[in-house]
């Protein structure tokens, strides 16, 4: 896959978390895209992070590999990464990698945020 074709844009909906909004495949090719997004969002202080994956149809190994490593970070930092709106192709590989029970997984963008003041 060509990497331009992933995109992620960004959106800091309130204090200390950003949503990564990413659109295309996730794959070997492409996951430095979202990788970069990631690191300048914990450069910029940024560590309550959701990813909205509704755009997404396909997601291998280094996506999942990011998520988790992201999760370890964030966490790390007192944050968190939740994961929103996955297509069931993206559900089914985190289903069957065993990550459901360890990312937080929520089916839209809205549920993924917190409520206000949170």
């Amino acid at each position: 896959m060509n990497p331009d074709i992933l995109s992620v844009t960004t959106q800091d909906p309130a204090d200390g978390i950003r949503v990564l909004s990413v659109a295309g495949e996730i794959d070997h090719d492409s996951v430095e895209v979202l990788r970069a997004a990631v690191e300048q969002a914990l450069a910029d202080g940024r560590d309550r992070l959701v990813a909205d994956l509704s755009a997404v149809p396909f997601c291998d190994s280094g996506g999942l590999s990011l998520f988790v490593e992201t999760h370890r970070r964030t966490t790390a930092r007192g944050g968190w990464l939740r994961l929103a709106g996955p297509q069931p192709s993206v559900r089914f590989v985190l289903d069957v990698a065993n990550l459901d029970g360890y990312l937080s997984v929520h089916p839209t963008l809205g549920e993924a945020l917190p409520p206000a003041g949170e």
